[in-house]
């Protein structure tokens, strides 16, 4: 079990590399790259399409945790749900980026960004929004508005996002989803939607020469898990399993 998963029900890590450039698009290297991802992960054996130009291949939905890897014309995506550790979920996403200068021929240059996201659900039946009000509150100056505005909360999903250096290339972003409507609030029926908290730090531009993309892919992760530890889990985690368990 990994550090995070007492602080919420379901914690993921997802890996996305943007590209400047078109992916290749040919059968025979589509497969190939999804070839050789499989030969390091056996149990990934659902390969399919979900729209033109995008591809998937996946665990078993039953296989416990979620391993899967997509790859659309821009953008090639890495993700592990209920992983055994952070490290876990790196290694997996380190060892997609190895294969593409050489599988896609990515290079340094061609990066358009490259973020990691760690995820966590929520699961609670009923007014998300203002579960999240509740448990982390609102800015002073809101305070008062949300007296005036009575008592059912409708859209609260609080969102910041700030730069670790002076020209902005490396950003953290926080960020809310909330899945109640209005009118699951006027009827009272809720349904069993989760509440999610994203963490995501991204690198803009392209790779310094010389940097390849799972060293670059290790900095942001450990700058993600420096954030989620000394802040996340105290400010945001905690609160949000406290105020769900008193409900």
């Amino acid at each position: 079990m990994n550090k995070y998963s007492s602080h919420c029900d379901e914690f993921y890590l997802n890996m996305d590399l943007c590209t400047e450039m078109d992916l290749p698009q040919n059968r025979e290297t589509i497969l190939h790259f999804f070839e050789q991802i499989q030969k390091r992960y056996p149990a990934m054996t659902n390969f399919y399409s979900r729209s033109r130009g995008e591809f998937c291949l996946e665990e078993e939905k039953d296989a416990g945790r979620g391993r899967w890897v997509s790859l659309e014309p821009r953008r090639l995506c890495s993700g592990l749900s209920k992983p055994e550790s952070v490290e876990d979920a790196t290694n997996q996403h380190c060892n997609v980026l190895e294969l593409v200068p050489y599988e896609l021929s990515v290079s340094h240059l061609d990066c358009e960004s490259l973020n990691i996201t760690m995820g966590f659900d929520f699961s609670y039946r009923g007014n998300h929004d203002e579960l999240l009000a509740e448990a982390i509150g609102l800015i002073n100056p809101f305070e008062k508005l949300g007296q005036l505005a009575g008592n059912s909360v409708l859209n609260y999903e609080p969102l910041i996002q700030f730069a670790f250096d002076d020209d902005c290339k490396t950003q953290c972003r926080l960020a809310f989803e909330t899945r109640t409507t209005a009118y699951q609030v006027r009827s009272g029926e809720f349904s069993e939607d989760v509440l999610s908290v994203y963490l995501t730090v991204r690198h803009f531009d392209s790779l310094k020469s010389g940097r390849d993309f799972p060293a670059e892919l290790r900095r942001i992760t450990q700058s993600c898990e420096k954030v989620a530890d000394e802040f996340l889990v105290e400010s945001v985690l905690q609160p949000l399993q406290h105020t769900i368990a008193l409900k």
